[in-house]
């Protein structure tokens, strides 16, 4: 329980800390800063959600959860603000979009799976399933934290070569991951593909395509939101480099190769897949 506490603290101390950082220079709403307001708003949304969720002992609503959170900061930006320039009516239409994508998706994965096994353990113990919670508010704030400052700033600047390369290099990533997330639905919808890892179309290029566009696309907001950084907003370009490290450390690609290696560790498939695949940034594949 100490643990479990201790995460607790040290995670809404990050998103405290982040909120007070983002909201230098920026706009303010009711005498607050709109950045730490929309902060605030990542946390208790997930806070509330968890309530219902723990007395049910249900992950099924936790990804949709996180989608509805990026809308709602989102919208409280844009509510905040009032009137917005072209860079932040264009980033903010950019993680609407995203986040809509993937919501639906994650939404109906877990409907055809049944549930999540990340949350077998976890869900049955009420502090821990509240630090996921309260961990997917910090998540929603890190990621989208250079999206939010375009949008809440005070220094607003004309759209630049800069800027417009990063809505470009948004969209690659955008595209890539979305057609990665679709040529995977689509091999597990066959029949003669169950229990099978898929190494065709994106796949075969990158062992994790999705990942490579999800890191992509917020490089590109980080792009965007450059030439308006001031003080310790500077802060806020953790946002890409949390993305990175949290699916190539933390939750993503660590957890899926220790269920690959229990599922197909023993096949020679498998084996020379990993062998001459990328392991994210997409690359023709070696041959055997």
């Amino acid at each position: 329980m100490v643990k479990s506490l201790l995460i607790f603290l040290i995670v809404v101390l990050i998103g405290a800390g982040v909120g007070w950082a983002g909201g230098q220079n920026g706009t303010l709403f009711h005498g607050y800063w709109l950045f730490a307001l929309c902060a605030l708003l990542a946390f208790v949304i997930n806070w509330l959600v968890f309530i219902p969720s723990s007395m049910a002992q249900t992950e099924k609503f936790y990804d949709l959860t996180g989608s509805i959170t990026y809308l709602s900061v989102i919208g409280l930006a844009i509510y905040g603000v009032g009137e917005l320039d072209t860079r932040s009516q264009l980033v903010a239409v950019m993680v609407v979009v995203w986040a809509l994508r993937l919501g639906l998706f994650l939404f109906t994965r877990i409907l055809q799976d049944g549930h999540d096994s990340r949350f077998d353990e976890i869900k049955v113990n009420p502090l821990r399933f509240l630090n996921a919670w309260t961990l997917q508010g910090l998540w929603v704030l890190l990621t989208a934290a250079c999206a939010l400052v375009i949008i809440t700033s005070a220094n607003k600047q004309p759209m630049e070569l800069l800027g417009w390369l990063g809505g470009i290099v948004w969209l690659f990533g955008f595209v890539f991951e979305t057609v990665a997330d679709a040529q995977k639905r689509k091999f597990r919808k066959q029949a003669s593909n169950r229990g099978r890892f898929i190494s065709e179309g994106l796949w075969s290029w990158s062992q994790h395509p999705n990942y490579f566009g999800e890191i992509t696309l917020w490089f590109g907001v980080a792009l965007m939101a450059l030439p308006i950084l001031q003080g310790w907003q500077w802060v806020c370009l953790i946002s890409p480099i949390f993305v990175y490290l949290l699916l190539t450390k933390v939750s993503g690609i660590p957890l899926l190769k220790q269920k690959g290696a229990q599922k197909w560790g023993a096949d020679p498939q498998y084996q020379a897949y990993l062998r001459n695949t990328s392991l994210l940034f997409p690359r023709p594949p070696k041959k055997s």
